[in-house]
């Protein structure tokens, strides 16, 4: 049989109350045991997340219940971080679906009040959970019954239902005098030795269950991660994540610099400054290496050619033909390069305006050029799937940068900039069409960052894949004890941006490059300004085998309010990836 790869445990690092002084935690036998401690309320996470597929685990009940928890159920990705945030052991769990183990009651999403469901939960008792992420349902279960006539296998009677496709994790809450869980997602059906096991195996044959997993759903283990094929290390030497993405570091020599070690040829290059002030630079084959546009600045499109300020696209790198830009003499420097398809471009007439097209070969990652009607219209953008990420810039003005993420917080009438640190979304029709994009094309208004008559665009879009990149949003927590967000892959590069809040937060540009043991702790470039690489404790960030963590109050990177993230990887968390 293949390896199951690691099974999930309670992740340590999603304590999302760990800051409150009444909500410590106690883990034990290998993270796979759980409690709230010290008078008051924890919660935790499961160490996978659910981003597609049907799911099946199991829990022992270790003590008795007590003062409604143990609670245990499902919350959405990145809304963690505020799910029992509250002063009371009451909590207001609007934003999670769970079953409150004392009396069997059910709290579905969007209610704070729970109702009939199940039976209440003894020591010794087993919980059963399934959730079915494409479908959007989940079930509940105790000691080989499922509550309400469920069916899983069926797709029946569920416990709760939610919009299929959002990535879930599995959650629990515990009090100080209730009852540890005990989670098998596989690993032990024993759980630690309190029963004698029955050797119940997934579809996949993989895991151990007291209990026989119901048809089609899986245990929760790397092996059985999905991941998108096109990237897949297992299935492809020619475009797995570091294939399509990475991160030079050079010095500038202030002339012809030859920059390699890439391992692909990009199409586009984030020119990046480190050790100086100075605008940072963004350039593709689409549009050539002499013209640029910056980063931390609305100013239209330059061309370099006339000062040799030029970059030339190599098979394994980049070259520099300049005397200045992010090539000064002594400087140092960092580049962010994507790989598209060579330069070769084709023309997209899937929107009512034809677009100029290069995608990856997984195609997950376009670079689109156009021309603005100034009126209503659709692009296409040549990616498998509708994009999660699109950075839209104004060639023949000065005109903002324009960021559509994919996030709940934000979504197709609200869009965030990068060379303006306002902390604030602009919103409206003019912008999307307040329309999601499509797997061909997507809704352009009339604004002028987007769509002006007779005005030249490029957009840069990319899609959610599967142990390489994602694109979301999520809430913060406020404290030093951040928020936690899965993203199933180690990350190389994590951008993260406020949403909707005053005063002047920055881009944080946290990368391998700034910290090079990995842990991306302190060191990082913003990207809405000229400023130089700095370190800060007060921007700690951390990036796991799985995801990132933030660690600060700072309300540029942990806000209540939302913070949206981008982010790139190197080696999926299906891969079991333990450090750098």
């Amino acid at each position: 049989m293949a390896s199951s790869g690691n099974f999930a445990t309670w992740n340590p690092l999603a304590n999302t109350q760990a800051g409150a002084s009444y909500a410590g935690a106690v883990y034990s036998q290998g993270n796979t045991r759980f409690r709230g401690n010290t008078g008051g309320t924890a919660t935790t996470l499961l160490t996978h997340g659910l981003p597609s597929g049907k799911w099946y685990i199991e829990f022992f009940v270790d003590g008795s219940p007590a003062s409604g928890f143990p609670m245990i159920g499902i919350v959405a990705n990145g809304d963690n971080s505020t799910t029992l945030q509250n002063t009371s052991n009451a909590p207001a769990l609007t934003i999670t679906s769970d079953i409150q183990l004392v009396n069997g009651e059910k709290r579905v999403f969007g209610s704070t009040s729970g109702t009939s469901y199940g039976s209440g939960f003894s020591d010794e008792d087993i919980c059963q959970i399934a959730v079915d992420i494409d479908n959007g349902k989940i079930w509940w279960g105790k000691n080989n019954t499922w509550f309400n006539s469920g069916d899983p296998a069926a797709g029946s009677n569920a416990g709760d239902t939610f919009t299929a496709l959002t990535e879930m994790m599995v959650f629990v809450g515990s009090y100080e005098g209730a009852s540890y869980m005990i989670c098998n997602a596989g690993q032990d059906d024993t759980f630690g030795g309190e029963i004698t096991g029955a050797g119940n195996a997934d579809g996949n044959g993989f895991g151990a269950f007291k209990y026989s997993p119901p048809s089609g759903f899986l245990a929760i283990c790397s092996a059985n991660l999905p991941i998108d094929s096109g990237i897949d290390p297992a299935q492809t030497d020619d475009d797995p994540p570091s294939k399509l993405f990475g991160l030079l570091s050079y010095t500038g020599n202030g002339g012809a610099n030859s920059v390699t070690g890439l391992g692909f040829k990009p199409d586009l290059v984030w020119g990046l400054n480190r050790s100086a002030s100075q605008g940072k630079r963004v350039l593709d084959s689409s549009r050539g290496g002499n013209n640029y546009v910056f980063l931390d600045a609305a100013d239209a499109q330059t061309a370099g050619a006339g000062a040799g300020d030029t970059v030339e696209f190599l098979d394994d790198g980049i070259k520099w033909n300049n005397t200045n830009g992010n090539n000064d003499n002594t400087v140092t420097y960092a580049a962010a390069c994507w790989r598209a398809n060579g330069g070769t471009t084709a023309s997209n007439t899937s929107g009512t305006i034809t677009t100029t097209v290069q995608a990856d070969p997984p195609q997950s990652f376009s670079i689109v050029t156009y021309s603005g009607t100034g009126s209503n219209a659709t692009i296409g953008h040549g990616l498998s799937a509708a994009p999660d990420c699109i950075f839209w810039k104004n060639l023949s003005q000065n005109d903002s940068w324009a960021v559509y993420n994919s996030g709940g917080l934000l979504g197709n009438n609200k869009l965030i900039r990068v060379d303006q640190n306002l902390g604030s979304s602009v919103s409206g029709t003019a912008y999307m069409q307040a329309t999601d994009p499509t797997s061909t094309v997507i809704s352009i208004g009339d604004e002028h960052k987007l769509n002006a008559s007779g005005e030249n665009y490029v957009a840069y879009c990319w899609r959610n894949t599967e142990g390489f990149q994602k694109f979301g949003t999520f809430k913060g927590t406020g404290n030093t004890d951040g928020a936690y967000v899965y993203t199933g892959f180690r990350p190389s590069v994590v951008l993260v941006a406020p949403l909707k809040f005053s005063g002047s937060p920055h881009w944080g540009f946290h990368n391998i490059i700034s910290n090079s043991n990995g842990a991306s702790i302190d060191t990082l470039i913003d990207l809405d300004d000229t400023y130089a690489e700095y370190s800060s404790t007060g921007r700690r960030l951390e990036m796991l085998a799985n995801g990132f963590k933030a660690r600060t109050s700072d309300s540029a990177m942990n806000h209540s309010t939302g913070m949206g993230y981008f982010a790139w990887g190197d080696v999926p968390f299906k891969y079991n990836n333990n450090g750098r």
